[in-house]
């Protein structure tokens, strides 16, 4: 028989996630449509018809595709508050709530971060009993969720309820425990939707391919994909600092502030602190008497271990340092601000899951071979909105990560512990 040990926390939230997800696909939805209302708004509702429809009969949906395929949980939502469920959407930080808000067209939509549902900052209110006052609940950036925050979640709904969750299963997977979304579409314990969106143009041809193991050669007539070769890691920061400061403002259109760099990792030659430490030299030079920072830095806050909150220095006090991140201000104490700020021109993939920009130089220096994976590759591409650069030196290991280094494999029990209180669901 084989044996598993972890901590106590992590186990009791995975038995806590089954039970909660088991009720949801286990109990009838609400009463709150008849039939024909929600096939209605299946037939009008386009390519989203089908994540309608299951949503209509079913308390736990699954939800999969990339960046266009977002459209569809956004009909969704439109269509069920056409209906008059009470309705909110979440997602992993306030980058893709922004975003998402955006989609549906009404800064005020009901869109809220998981932290900031979860801490009780945003979000609906929650009932007598303590459950949210909600009839759906939508979960974007799905692969994000950690067994914890996911387990929380769903035991916030109340009975009735649905919950959809909805993402990129190619992403890589959450920095904290569990692998919730992937044991999810494993476990065949609810209705599983496939968007046949794709994302459009070269970038999408190029980042479909990679979700499938294949670096291919895309045509990009309008520099949407640039490969820079560079041969040592002196050269890998130079060619770096050229492409946000001038190449890409010039020939693209994107100013520096919009275009973000991607790296494996922090340390090294060509890792984020050195790209960092030189593109603040061009950007934003300064002493940084802030405990490093000048006002105008770009940096990221990480107010929680797998929270990232891209943003700028606006000033510094007795206070703390003063950020402004998404739109919104936030004091970082003094005490605080060498563990939880670091400059951010430069990035690494897991920070920058969730965000995307409207161009992005992913930077793969030749000692970065062994940090690449299929995931890594995949997630640090499609963080691109308009145009690509990727400042080449790892050579013929970029293609073999693609085609044959999958996600390193987590050890999960969440299959196992739904299995016997939910049947195998068809679709």
């Amino acid at each position: 028989m084989r044996v598993l040990v972890g901590l106590e926390r992590f186990a009791m939230a995975e038995e806590s996630l089954a039970d909660g997800l088991a009720r949801l696909v286990n109990s009838a939805p609400g009463g709150d449509g008849a039939g024909e209302e929600w096939g209605r708004a299946a037939s009008a509702g386009g390519s989203a018809g089908d994540l309608i429809r299951a949503v209509a009969g079913h308390g736990l949906v699954l939800h999969t595709g990339g960046e266009a395929s977002l459209a569809e949980p956004a009909a969704l939502v439109g269509a069920a508050r056409g209906l008059g469920l009470r309705v909110w959407a979440v997602t992993h930080g306030p980058v893709g709530r922004a975003r998402f808000a955006a989609l549906l067209g009404d800064e005020e939509a009901g869109v809220a971060t998981v932290a900031g549902l979860l801490a009780g900052a945003e979000g609906p209110g929650r009932d007598a009993d303590g459950a949210l006052d909600v009839d759906l609940l939508v979960v974007l950036d799905a692969p994000q969720l950690d067994v914890e925050a996911a387990a929380l979640l769903t035991e916030s709904l109340p009975d009735g309820a649905r919950l959809v969750l909805a993402g990129d299963p190619g992403v890589l997977w959450s920095v904290g425990p569990g692998r919730v979304f992937a044991d999810l579409l494993a476990a065949r314990a609810c209705p599983q939707v496939a968007s046949r969106r794709p994302d459009p143009g070269p970038l999408g041809e190029l980042v479909s391919g990679i979700g499938v193991g294949e670096l291919n050669q895309v045509a990009a007539p309008g520099k949407e994909v640039v490969i820079v070769p560079v041969r040592d890691a002196g050269e890998a920061v130079h060619r770096t600092v050229q492409l946000v400061v001038d190449s890409v403002p010039r020939a693209i259109g994107v100013p520096a502030e919009e275009t973000q760099v991607i790296t494996p990792g922090h340390g090294g030659a060509v890792g984020t602190r050195a790209l960092n430490a030189a593109l603040k030299e061009r950007l934003n030079p300064g002493p940084g008497r802030f405990g490093g920072f000048d006002p105008g830095d770009r940096v990221v806050h990480s107010p929680a271990p797998g929270r990232t909150l891209p943003g700028r220095v606006v000033t510094a006090d007795g206070e703390g340092l003063h950020l402004e991140c998404a739109g919104e201000r936030i004091v970082v104490p003094r005490e605080r601000v060498e563990s939880s700020v670091r400059h951010g021109w430069a990035l690494t993939a897991h920070q920058a899951v969730g965000c995307r920009w409207p161009a992005v130089v992913v930077v793969l220096p030749g000692d970065a071979a062994g940090a690449l994976s299929r995931p890594w590759v995949y997630t640090a591409f499609s963080r691109a909105d308009r145009h690509l650069s990727v400042v080449h030196g790892v050579e013929q290991a970029l293609p073999r990560a693609v085609a044959e280094v999958a996600a390193k494999p987590r050890t999960t029990r969440l299959p196992v512990l739904l299995a016997p209180q939910v049947p195998v669901a068809d679709g």
